[in-house]
Formats: structure tokens, sequence, C-alpha cells
């Protein structure tokens, strides 16, 4: 779909799944995937990502863009997606970046480790099974570098909690942050270990510098943040 200056692409009966501003495909225009780059930013220096759900790649976009990345993966499961993404949605060939094809449940196995990590997994009905996958999530986290971040969109109940709360309380030991969004998501920055802290400090002063780039502040995003819920 296309209105303006914005390209929409949507899975059934017409749920959104990726919003696209055409004169720049690495804006971010929705507030949850810009606080899934400010999970990135968590990161001092991330070199390699992963990216479980591609959609339009403007995330993905964002990222090659904003951070020193080298290496960074992409699985996504309908072939048509990324093709789709290159012809009408502005996605590069960009030469750090490779998409794979199939089912990031079972191919996660077979990805290289990385720095930070992005779960996003979304059909027309809502989020795929992986986002209440306990051992999945657990080997999301298990697949980050010593310092890397899980960055997870996670739907919002509504009591503003994510979805499945006590299962991530668990599985991750309340060791991580939410920061929730005007969209109805919650999402979560969850470190590679439990020695690991977020650093307030670093992510204000990062968001500050990055803003003439971005050409938005991040600085309400990190206003928002709290801890495990």
């Amino acid at each position: 779909m296309e209105v303006g200056d914005y390209r929409f692409l949507e899975f059934g009966e017409a749920i959104e799944q990726s919003c696209v501003f055409t004169p720049d495909p690495s804006w971010l225009e929705y507030d949850y995937t810009r606080a899934m780059l400010l999970g990135a930013l968590a990161h001092p220096a991330p070199e390699c990502a992963l990216f479980l759900g591609l959609g339009a790649g403007n995330l993905t976009q964002a990222c090659l863009k904003f951070l020193p990345l080298e290496d960074v993966e992409a699985i996504e499961l309908r072939p048509d997606v990324p093709r789709l993404a290159m012809q009408y949605l502005g996605l590069d060939d960009d030469p750090r970046l490779t998409i794979r094809i199939g089912d990031a449940m079972e191919l996660l196995a077979t990805a290289e480790s990385a720095d930070l990590i992005f779960v996003d997994l979304y059909t027309d009905t809502g989020p795929g099974v992986g986002h209440l996958a306990w051992k999945f999530l657990e080997s999301c986290q298990q697949r980050l570098n010593p310092g890397g971040w899980l960055v997870i969109n996670q739907w919002a109940c509504n009591d503003g909690k994510p979805l499945g709360a006590a299962l991530l309380r668990g599985l991750f030991h309340r060791h991580y942050w939410e920061c929730p969004v005007k969209e109805g998501n919650v999402v979560l920055l969850v470190p590679a270990d439990l020695d690991q802290q977020l650093d307030l400090a670093a992510l204000y002063s990062k968001a500050a510098a990055m803003a003439p780039q971005l050409g938005y502040s991040l600085k309400s995003l990190i206003d928002v943040l709290r801890p495990a819920s």
C-alpha cells in the first residue's frame, strides 16, 4: 500500500507489518522501531548483528547506516518479503547484509553469534510462537557475544506488561529493561549476562549525538525505560 511518501507492507486482512518513508528507507517512523534502535545503542561498539524477522528492512537499514556494523545476518520466514522489500520498499543490497529464508526458530542454531540480536517475528495474527518459547529465547541470549544485547519487540498486555511477563522474568532472572511505546508494544533490552548493566548516561549521550543524523530524538524513549515488570 502507498499513501503519499509512505509505503506499507501488509499481511492478511490489512495487518500492517512495516512502514517505509520512501525518500529515506532508513527513517524509523514508529516508536517501537526507534526503541529497538535504542536497544542497539546499549552496546558500545557493535560489529555484528542478527535480525530474526526482516520485514521491509528499515530497522536493518537504520542499524547499517548509524552503527559501526561490519556483518549483518537476517532470517526471514517468507521468501517473497526480501524480494518485495528490495523491489518496492527501498531495501539496499548492502554487501554487509546476508539474508537467509526460513524459520528463525529452526535456523538460529546455524547463525553466527552476534553483538546484537533483534527478535521481531510477527504474522497477520500477532507475534510468532518464538516470542513465548522459553528454549528459543534462551538460545537467542546464548547466541550473544560477551557484552551483547538481545532486543525483543514484545506485545503489551492490558496491564502494560509485556506478553509472557512471568516467563520472561523467570528466563532472564528479572535482569532486563523495558521500553513501553505508544503503538502498544514493549521493547525488551536483555543483556548477555547478569553482570551486565544498562548505562543510562551513555545512552543519553549517544542519543543526543545521533539526533541530528537521525532527524529525531530518542530521549523520550530513554526517559520511560524501566526495570523488568
